[in-house]
């Protein structure tokens, strides 16, 4: 058996790009399931091939690290965004898919939208550019004529996309109000050579508490270019005629048209910034511009620097937040304020008020609804109908209210918890309006509400389509996915039809029109299998029980082929943990054992291609009932879910349980340290871009809200960190050298690595160059994959 470079004495080691075996090649490099965008009127559907991985060279790009915000300089655009490498059109109706002609070469396509008409798709095409980001590097604005099927560019500017999606469609469909870099932002501005002095931060006795973030702002410099780059220009491009630039520049967040195209709700940052928080937490100013003239008509806020919300989950700023329009009106702008001053811990009969504001803008805002839990969102429907959800985490509760906006008058529409899966009516299903707004979509007689739901129950996931009345009742399920298929609704189509997304453990998912009434589907796509004639593993879907008689659920994959017969196979397990409030919830089943098997970047169930066998997604929930939280018992909760998969497995004469191994990412890596440092099940366990040390992250954690300080005991007991001296099993670390998630800095595994490189350990750390918390370059993922493959082969897959 070979050596995969650990030695007796830790060393550094070069190493170039490695792949893995060509069984896992084969699966890794399948090509992804085109996705459907329906058009409002539901004949069309825009069909998008996503990126399936990038390359190192493209992560390779200029990029800028600054206020929690990755983007790259040439482009204006942030760097993580999946984009679409392909676009083309297909009728509902059947027929070959419409290639689209004037598409610019080596497609990166973005923010794909339907005009509100029907008649036209644009899109933002990212150009890279040559060496150094030459000639032609930025953001560009296509729209597509969707009766010709020609492409062409709008306008000759770039847009800005550093702070999100830079293009929303004008109601009556002649063009698009977009972001652009402004004309006169002139050169860059240059890097200090020598220093002028020392950076400083201060905080004179404010409470501040604040959680750990990565890419912040460092240095007056590092705000310098953070504003220069993310400072935008709003300007109306018609599809014919000239660009119209506006006198509206600013770090613009957002910037919706209303309904009826007269205005702009724009929602900007600005100065004093911070360097302990991200730009979500920088001042911000909401205005209302007249789309005419640019001039502000009515500024509805201007909030100080966020930086005193409390840590619990359900803490907000406590001025105006979550600005839009109505979307069944003209001109109507409405927001949010906490009645809790943004604490949830205060008692008090309302917790967030919801007002609204219509044009002219004039006199004192109207209040709609006052809420007992956390705003959540605001689905609107017409003058008597809106849904507005609320959430409480600490109790889990769940509301839907059904408000009629003219009358103010609400009534309870749903109650229960977040974390009920079986008894969850879905989310109601919205439609575009002739404005290009989203609304309720309702029944013809404007009686009932469609919902889409998962339809979870201990049989799998069996997603639905249900109405519930207006004035509230039982749901009635006019339509739901049957064994041996999973089908999920995606979106209405024309009459009774509704897009579904058809797949079965042996077939490649694709796209059907079915009818509500009848029953009857239409298959609209022909998608063949992306894994061609390769053999594929096969899965089982377990139920068995933890110690303490909580029902749990894994996926048992086995390599194609195998023959029990043989005797149980060495065995990968991968989970990540859950926190519950109670076990009922904590017991349900999910997913569906009728999935098509889509093994993703991250997954398990390649290595069923060297000859292991994958609990995969083993459930290991983490229970806190009444009083007590759901980590107060973390440890021992983990283990024995960890153990009741083996067992279940082994019991079933596949899992061999003197060969296992354990990975996780994540919070799942966090718990892979766990289970080595308190238990012996594993012969080996790989820990992706996970955090250990938990007094990192002092103001919480994943759902832990308590703080270091109000339980030092619990992030010690917690932390992998703390038991180094008792992991004797060998582990393989693997972190992305720029991973960009909260509290899971690269660091983590640094420090880790020396604690247990210190005690003796068999342990390996692995840092993939350019990549974030998601893995995203071809040659990071083949040599992630090498790697793994090659320390399960070394410590879990021989027999002695």
């Amino acid at each position: 058996m070979s050596c995969v470079g650990v030695g007796a004495a830790a060393g550094q080691a070069a190493i170039k790009y490695q792949k893995p075996p060509v069984g896992i090649e084969r699966l890794l490099d399948a090509p992804l399931t085109p996705v459907a965008k329906a058009s409002p009127d539901g004949t069309m559907l825009a069909m998008e091939q996503p990126e399936l991985m990038a390359t190192i060279a493209e992560l390779s790009q200029p990029r800028l690290r600054l206020a929690g915000l990755r983007f790259n300089p040439l482009t204006n655009g942030q760097t993580a965004l999946p984009y679409a490498t392909a676009l083309s059109l297909q009728a509902v109706n059947g027929g070959a898919a419409r290639t689209i002609s004037g598409m610019p070469p080596g497609l990166k396509i973005l923010y794909t939208k339907w005009s509100p008409d029907g008649k036209s798709l644009a899109f933002v095409e990212r150009q890279d550019g040559g060496p150094g980001g030459l000639p032609r590097a930025g953001l560009e604005l296509f729209v597509v004529d969707v009766k010709t099927a020609q492409a062409r560019r709008l306008g000759t500017m770039r847009l800005n996309g550093v702070l999100g999606d830079p293009c929303a469609w004008m109601p009556d469909s002649k063009g698009l109000m977009c972001l652009v870099v402004p004309a006169d932002r002139g050169a860059e501005p240059k890097r200090a050579m020598t220093p002028e002095g020392p950076d400083v931060s201060e905080n004179l006795g404010k409470v501040s508490p604040g959680r750990t973030y990565e890419d912040l702002l460092q240095t007056p410099e590092d705000e310098r270019f953070f504003e220069f780059y993310a400072k935008a220009q709003l300007a109306v491009v018609p599809l014919t005629g000239s660009v119209k630039p506006l006198p509206v520049k600013g770090l613009i967040e957002d910037a919706e048209p209303s309904p009826d195209g007269k205005y702009a709700l724009v929602v900007e940052r600005h100065r004093p910034f911070s360097y302990a928080l991200p730009v979500d937490f920088f001042p911000r100013k909401a205005t209302i511009v007249d789309l005419h003239t640019g001039k502000v008509v009515k500024q509805l806020a201007d909030e100080p620097l966020a930086d005193s919300i409390p840590i619990a989950f359900d803490a907000v700023e406590p001025g105006p937040r979550e600005f839009g329009w109505r979307s069944d009106v003209p001109a109507t702008a409405t927001w949010v304020v906490a009645g809790d001053s943004g604490d949830p811990r205060k008692k008090t009969d309302v917790h967030d008020r919801l007002f609204a504001l219509s044009a002219p803008f004039a006199g004192e805002p109207e209040t709609l609804l006052e809420m007992p839990m956390r705003f959540a969102k605001v689905q609107w429907g017409n003058q008597h109908l809106a849904l507005v959800s609320e959430r409480e985490w600490k109790t889990r509760k769940r509301l839907v209210v059904a408000v009629d906006p003219a009358t103010k008058g609400a009534k309870t529409f749903f109650e229960g918890s977040l974390e009920d899966r079986y008894h969850d009516p879905g989310t109601a299903v919205t439609k575009m309006n002739a404005q290009g707004a989203q609304v309720l979509d309702l029944t013809d007689d404007g009686m009932e509400i469609y919902f889409i739901g998962q339809g979870a129950s201990a049989k799998g996931d069996e997603p639905f389509v249900g109405i519930l009345p207006v004035v509230g009742g039982e749901e009635k399920k006019v339509w739901q996915s049957k064994p041996p298929f999973y089908e999920v609704p995606l979106a209405g189509l024309t009459g009774d039809r509704v897009l579904v997304r058809r797949e079965s453990e042996t077939v490649q998912p694709n796209y059907f029109a079915v009818s509500l009434a009848t029953g009857v589907m239409t298959q609209v796509t022909k998608f063949a299998s992306p894994y061609g004639a390769t053999p594929m593993p096969t899965r089982r879907v377990l139920h068995y029980k933890r110690a303490d008689g909580l029902e749990l659920t894994a996926n048992l994959w086995v390599p194609a082929g195998y023959d029990k017969s043989k005797g149980p196979l060495p065995t990968l397990m991968e989970a990540y943990p859950a926190e519950f409030k109670t076990k009922g919830a904590a017991g349900q089943v999910q997913g569906s054992p009728y999935r098509f098997p889509r093994i993703t970047w991250g997954s398990p169930v390649f290595f069923t291609a060297t000859g292991y066998a994958v609990l995969e997604n083993a459930t290991i929930p983490i229970v806190g009932e009444g009083k007590q939280e759901p980590n107060d018992t973390y440890v021992d909760q983990l283990v024995a879910g960890a153990k009741a998969a083996i067992d279940c497995g082994a019991s079933l004469g596949v899992v061999d349980p003197k060969r296992v191994g354990v990975m996780g990412h994540s919070y799942g890596a966090f718990m892979t340290a766990n289970l080595l440092a308190h238990t012996n099940l594993f012969r080996a366990g790989i820990a992706r871009s996970g955090a250990y040390n938990r007094s990192l992250t002092p103001y919480g954690f994943q759902n832990e809200e308590r703080t270091y300080w109000q339980d030092p005991e619990l992030y010690f007991a917690m932390s992998p960190f703390s038991y180094a001296d008792k992991i004797k099993t060998p582990l393989l670390m693997i972190h992305g050298e720029a991973d960009d998630n909260q509290g899971t800095f690269p660091i983590q595994s640094e420090r880790f690595f020396v604690a247990l490189k210190g005690q003796g350990a068999t342990v390996r750390l692995v840092f993939l160059p350019l990549e974030a918390h998601r893995y995203a370059a071809h040659e990071s993922l083949d040599h992630m994959l090498w790697e793994m493959e090659r320390w399960l082969d070394t410590y879990v897959k021989p027999v002695n």
